[in-house]
């Protein structure tokens, strides 16, 4: 487990690193992962410079009402990029990374435990991701955090990280 946590520690630092170096804030919707993310981001440093903050719309309704995801499943991929939007306008962040699931250890809304969508909009448009992550709900989480600092260093200009692909137990999709 340190592991992933150096990885996230890693990661979290080439956000910071990017988005001061290219002037950008930095904004989060997440909902399996429940502040992960946010709280990986607020530790790095310089983030009072970078970081406007994150959203944390675990609830279906929160998504619907707050992120202005259509009425439906919450774990798909258009979700996903509704989230991102959602959190970009309503931080006023110039780019906004967003993560959506099923963590398990039962589906969610028709997807399989493990099954993840990610999405970053930057504002010229979305890119997104899915993912099948193996493992117990805290391992979902921890490797789901850990892509979505990877899809923002991606989307901040660094291209994919030297250890991208260091992520067992997961499929891109």
């Amino acid at each position: 487990m340190r592991h992933d946590e150096e990885m996230r520690e890693r990661l979290a630092a080439q956000v910071s690193v990017l988005a001061r170096d290219g002037g950008r804030s930095v904004g989060v919707a997440e909902s399996l992962t429940g502040g992960m993310l946010a709280q990986a981001l607020a530790v790095s440093g310089g983030a009072s410079a970078w970081f406007r903050g994150g959203l944390v719309a675990y609830a279906a309704g929160v998504k619907h009402e707050v992120l202005g995801v259509p009425e439906g499943p919450v774990v798909t991929a258009e979700a996903a990029a509704q989230m991102a939007r959602g959190a970009r306008r309503l931080l006023g962040a110039d780019v906004a990374v967003a993560v959506t699931g099923a963590g398990g250890p039962d589906p969610q809304d028709g997807q399989e435990p493990g099954t993840v969508f990610l999405a970053v909009c930057d504002g010229t448009g979305v890119r997104g991701e899915e993912h099948r992550i193996a493992g117990d709900p805290a391992r979902v989480c921890a490797v789901t955090t850990a892509l979505a600092l990877r899809l923002l260093v991606s989307s901040l200009g660094a291209g994919a990280p030297s250890d991208a692909d260091a992520f067992p137990g997961t499929a891109g999709g």
